[in-house]
């Protein structure tokens, strides 16, 4: 990864994790033109799925937006792997979508997932904004407490 964006992240004291491999039949991205659609990503790092149960019995909000941003950053790491390294060539991130492993009734859903937005944010200002949803969850793959996935157009 080269660039702005390469300063951006490191200056936040963050990496891009190895690009997970899919754990089903599917690959981590899909491009059509301009857009680039990334298959979700949990809040793993290599592997190790660093964020487990449901968010508001094992993981309070902070925690729980930690782990939106590591799916943020496995989402990154396989738009950069689309990109051959210069996420620089990112136009916007169109939409986002998070899934949160949570308790009935949790409230905080919406600002669970604000952890990936942010950091789209940080990253890429403007163009880093998106539409989004956000959606509380009963399990998802690997007992994960956060999923997200996303649409970038990229030069």
């Amino acid at each position: 990864m080269s660039g702005s964006v390469a300063s951006r992240l490191a200056a936040l004291g963050l990496e891009l994790p190895p690009v997970p491999p899919p754990r089903g039949a599917f690959k981590p991205y899909s491009r059509a033109g301009s857009l680039v659609y990334l298959a979700g990503q949990i809040c793993e790092w290599n592997g190790e799925v660093r964020y487990a149960g449901p968010v508001g019995a094992v993981h309070d909000l902070a925690t729980a937006q930690k782990a939106a941003q590591l799916c943020a950053l496995n989402l990154l790491a396989s738009l950069s792997l689309a990109l051959e390294g210069d996420l620089d060539r990112v136009v916007a991130c169109h939409r986002m979508g998070g899934f949160v492993f949570a308790t009935p009734g949790y409230p905080d859903v919406p600002r669970v997932v604000n952890g990936a937005s942010d950091l789209m944010y940080a990253l890429f200002g403007e163009a880093g904004r998106h539409a989004r949803t956000a959606v509380g969850v009963s399990t998802l793959p690997a007992g994960a407490s956060v999923e997200v996935d996303a649409i970038f157009e990229v030069a």
